[in-house]
C-alpha cells in the first residue's frame, strides 16, 4: 500500500515512542495499537469501541503477542491507518 496517507512507506508515517502508544487507548483520544513494530489506528473499528476489543484486549498497548491467539491475523489490523512504526523512546 506504499503511497496511501498514514503508511510508513508512503511518507505519512512516523515514530510513535511507546509512551505515546499508551495515550492513545480510547479513553477520550484515538485507540491505537501496535503489532510487529507498526502502530495502527484502530478508532474506527466497531470491535474496538472504547478501546477495548471484545473484552480482552485494551487499546494504548503493543499487542505482537497476543495476535497469535487471535482469530484473525495481522491482514485485520493492515485494514486500519497506520500511524507510524513503534519505537521504545524518543
Amino acid at each position: 500500500m506504499a503511497g496511501v496517507t498514514g503508511h510508513p512507506e508512503g511518507g505519512g508515517g512516523r515514530l510513535v515512542p511507546l509512551a505515546e502508544l499508551r495515550r492513545h487507548d480510547g479513553d477520550g483520544a484515538p485507540a491505537w495499537v501496535a503489532c510487529d513494530g507498526i502502530v495502527y489506528d484502530v478508532s474506527r473499528s466497531p470491535e474496538w469501541r472504547g478501546g477495548l476489543h471484545r473484552r480482552l484486549h485494551w487499546a494504548g498497548q503493543d499487542l505482537s503477542a497476543e495476535l497469535a491467539d487471535a482469530p484473525h491475523g495481522r491482514e485485520t489490523l493492515e485494514r486500519c491507518p497506520r500511524i507510524g512504526r513503534l519505537v521504545e523512546s524518543a
